[in-house]
């Protein structure tokens, strides 16, 4: 554990603030101050604020990019580390946004609970202080964004929410966690490749993107894919299985193909869509050859993601592609 220096932490709301009983709201009550004094002594200096206090369902990507400028300028005043916790419900995607756009070396991690603090065996004052070590430590450099959770720690590209309830909802499919936090130090077992980084964006041209994700399901009549290029810029297809679609949507695809990058991910859950093995009407190589970008080990919610954050920073067809390929 680093000897000196100080971690920026930012609370931005969700279950690990939450305070309320049963018959009585259970809202965002607890300030990033509040949430440190549970977890006892702290393993290294703190640095806190409460930017936002809402359930993460109500962050937006404009929410996050402030936060991440925050982190940024805490690192320039010295932070070795930034933690941010937040609602689970989004936390896959922010994970994702912030290890997207964060350029630093120092380990910027992400965490929260599950169980708020009314209910017996709330998990966040454990998590929260995990998330404060893994932070802190130099071994975690270099990564990305992180998500710590259940003493787990897991790449933000990978991580998904698998569980409405469980304390263990968070698992990372493709991958299984990079590492563990053990004896109260975290243990990398895991590196994964550099990660590209975004260059800062024009928050303006972030408000002004926008980006579908259509999930395809069976006997999909794809009439909410209808004008779609009237009203997004970009669309995510979340197709069965290794990326099909019915051949009766393809033709309601190629138009939407014409006007906008379309980007094809799997909707499993886990597992690649792939790019030349099945050739029927709507399988992937079909639709490749009409112009959809693959989307490889990047699912869905991240896909909308990046797709967002590339158009924004006017990204073309090509630069899209090779951003998608880069992550596998």
């Amino acid at each position: 554990m680093a000897d000196d220096g100080f971690v920026a932490y930012f609370a931005l709301g969700g279950t690990i603030a939450m305070t309320g009983s049963a018959g009585s709201d259970v809202v965002a009550r607890l300030s990033g101050e509040q949430l440190l004094d549970g977890v006892g002594e702290l393993p290294v200096e703190v640095r806190t604020s409460t930017p936002y206090s809402v359930p993460s369902a109500s962050l937006t990507f404009l929410d996050v990019l402030d936060v991440v400028e925050r982190a940024n300028e805490a690192v320039s005043d010295g932070a070795i580390g930034v933690v941010i916790s937040q609602g689970t419900d989004t936390l896959e995607e922010t994970a994702f946004l912030v290890d997207s756009v964060w350029p630093h070396a120092a380990p910027i991690v992400l965490t929260g609970a599950m169980r708020n603090p009314s209910l017996a065996g709330a998990d966040g004052p454990a998590n929260l202080v995990a998330a404060l070590r893994v932070a802190a430590d130099p071994s975690a450099c270099d990564r990305g964004a992180l998500v710590v959770f259940a003493d787990e720690i897991h790449a933000a590209r990978h991580v998904r929410k698998a569980h409405s309830t469980s304390v263990a909802t968070f698992v990372s499919g493709d991958l299984g966690p990079i590492g563990h936090v053990v004896e109260q130090r975290p243990r990398f077992l895991a590196t994964l490749p550099p990660r590209p980084v975004l260059p800062t964006l024009d928050r303006d041209a972030v408000q002004r993107t926008h980006v579908a994700l259509h999930t395809v399901t069976l006997d999909d009549d794809g009439a909410a894919l209808a004008n779609l290029e009237q009203r997004y810029q970009g669309l995510v297809i979340a197709g069965l299985g290794v990326g099909h679609v019915p051949e009766h949507l393809v033709p309601v695809l190629v138009p939407l193909i014409e006007a906008m990058p379309v980007v094809l991910t799997s909707r499993a859950g886990a597992g690649p869509v792939l790019a030349d093995t099945y050739g029927a009407p709507g399988a992937e190589r079909d639709l490749r050859s009409r112009g959809v970008i693959g989307g490889g080990f990047v699912h869905p919610y991240k896909a909308r993601v990046l797709l967002r954050l590339l158009l924004a920073s006017g990204a073309d067809r090509d630069a899209i592609a090779a951003a998608f390929a880069a992550l596998g």
